[in-house]
């Protein structure tokens, strides 16, 4: 359920990206998530639990995410949005790249070999040497390396931070950081790149219409509730079987891009696909030592 509510956040910011800047999406995405965020906070624990004295390192992992989830939706106006998906199910393997550096912990040859399958997965979708390459394909990449980081620092302060806390400070760095982009392009100076994606960024502010501004601030309530699902859901099973259902976001975003875009996944990507997703679920399944994104969800 959490899975499927949060593909409705990426059909709304893809079908409003060509009309709108992604800062202005995030900030009214934010103003609406930080009030929900608080009063989850208040009925499960307390608001105290806000002044955290890891609060700087809390910042920076917002600010981390807050490129993760920038890069991610400025890949919508470039890429079917099933590439998009696929490529950023690589986040788990930089996690297994970056587990040793970060965390001193030892990665198993097992591990090591389905990190090389899903990266040749990668390529067979991205085909950097061939004309079907584009650089926006490389902003899921971007943004799974930056989630991936953002995934070992949870774990380093997964001990004495809460999932609502660490989500309320990621959320309230978006908002910020969001409006510090406003400031420098939401005046439209920027505008006229001829690049999709480019534009998406530098876009002036626009006034919506009732529907969009519905839809923009939908995003906050769907990002609080998915995030409470997929919490409950990591609190009531165990990791390595809840995190497989997360590749049902690739169903989720066939479908999307089929219904609003007539979009449909080519050979490549169903093959790049299935082996980014066999390389997950082998990672999860079958080798021995386990990696911070299998032990917490962040």
């Amino acid at each position: 359920m959490g899975v499927m509510i949060f593909a409705g956040q990426d059909w709304i910011i893809k079908l409003l990206s060509g009309d709108y800047p992604v800062h202005q999406a995030i900030a009214i995405r934010g103003i609406v998530a930080v009030p929900i965020l608080l009063a989850v906070i208040a009925a499960t624990a307390s608001l105290r639990d806000l002044l955290s004295p890891r609060a700087g390192w809390l910042t920076v992992r917002g600010l981390v995410l807050m490129v993760a989830y920038t890069a991610y939706y400025l890949a919508f106006p470039s890429m079917p949005l099933a590439n998009v998906v696929a490529l950023w199910f690589t986040a788990p393997l930089f996690v297994t790249l970056l587990a040793g550096p970060f965390l001193g912990e030892r990665v198993g040859m097992r591990r090591w070999i389905a990190t090389i399958v899903g990266f040749v997965g990668v390529l067979i979708i991205v085909r950097p040497l061939t004309s079907a390459f584009a650089l926006s394909s490389l902003l899921p990449i971007v943004s799974a390396f930056a989630y991936a980081i953002s995934a070992l620092m949870a774990r380093r302060m997964g001990e004495t931070e809460s999932a609502p806390v660490m989500s309320l400070y990621q959320n309230f760095v978006y908002l910020l950081v969001a409006l510090v982009l406003a400031a420098i392009f939401g005046g439209g100076g920027f505008e006229g790149t001829g690049d999709p994606s480019l534009e998406f960024l530098v876009r002036g502010w626009v006034s919506p219409s009732a529907g969009d501004l519905a839809m923009l601030a939908a995003c906050g309530v769907i990002a609080s509730a998915a995030t409470v699902l997929l919490t409950q859901a990591y609190r009531l099973a165990e990791a390595n079987f809840v995190a497989c259902f997360e590749y049902t976001a690739i169903i989720w975003a066939c479908l999307g891009g089929y219904l609003f875009w007539n979009e449909v996944p080519d050979f490549y990507t169903f093959i790049g696909a299935a082996l980014i997703v066999a390389a997950g679920f082998y990672m999860l399944f079958a080798a021995q030592e386990a990696t911070p994104l299998e032990r917490e969800k962040v």
